[in-house]
């Protein structure tokens, strides 16, 4: 199992500087990833102040030189794919292929769609998030194609350069357990990043959601699954015992 910090982009954790520092430190402490939220904010909805994820990364980048990267988990409706698909090549290289990229629909709960003008519908964003996942990797891929969606159109499209990082940049997937779509998705792809509503995932929950998504894994390579809790950092013995049975249910 791999370690990882995940915070947000907002508040406290807004500050660049601040958190290439910490990302810095997270390194030198041997941690294996750091991954930051992708939250636009919404005005008096939520007035914490926020820094961009992508430019924080891209300082990152440049501060470290093991750890992986990565937004957990990037609204892909929320933005244009091509757009995503240029950033995450430009930092994959950046970085020398440490990036992973985390996807989901977002959420309109705090008015991150709807304050802007745009729906918030989760049905939709779950159409435009598999068009966009599409997009992207075939932008990856540098050969030209044309693409002719329901929400997206392309026409004779060829990116260059491709990743750094192949078959592909790893995408990891985030769902809300029990709902079975975004599960049947992220099979597809590289990884998972579950959450269940108004909860914490039990050992359980990692069970059941990976019971159900093995017959739609289609990848020969390893399958992360994420799993997120807090550790005491000071009792080892403590923190072990909260860390072994989401091990052993499945997550990496």
């Amino acid at each position: 199992m791999r370690f990882a910090f995940n915070t947000p982009n907002m508040g406290i954790y807004g500050d660049v500087r601040q958190m290439v520092e910490l990302a810095r430190e997270a390194e030198e402490a041997g941690w294996d990833a750091f991954f930051i939220w992708d939250h636009i904010g919404s005005g008096l909805d939520w007035p914490a102040n926020f820094a961009d994820p992508w430019i924080m990364l891209a300082a990152m980048a440049m501060a470290t030189k093991r750890i992986k990267l990565g937004p957990i988990v990037t609204p892909l409706p929320r933005r244009r794919p091509w757009k995503v698909a240029r950033e995450a090549v430009t930092l994959d290289h950046l970085s020398e292929g440490r990036l992973i990229l985390g996807v989901g629909i977002g959420s309109d709960l705090a008015r991150e769609f709807s304050c802007f003008g745009e729906l918030g519908d989760d049905r939709l964003h779950g159409e435009m998030l598999d068009e966009g996942l599409e997009i992207i990797t075939r932008l990856w891929s540098g050969e030209e194609f044309s693409y002719e969606g329901k929400h997206y159109q392309l026409k004779k499209a060829c990116f260059k350069p491709t990743p750094l990082q192949q078959p592909r940049i790893p995408i990891w997937v985030a769902g809300v357990w029990p709902n079975k779509r975004p599960f049947r998705r992220a099979a597809h792809f590289d990884g998972l990043c579950p959450i269940a509503s108004n909860r914490s995932l039990t050992p359980q929950d990692y069970h059941d959601m990976r019971a159900y998504m093995q017959p739609y894994l289609t990848r020969g390579q390893t399958f992360d699954i994420l799993a997120s809790g807090n550790t005491t950092g000071t009792d080892r013995q403590q923190d072990r015992d909260n860390v072994l049975p989401f091990a052993e249910a499945g997550a990496t």
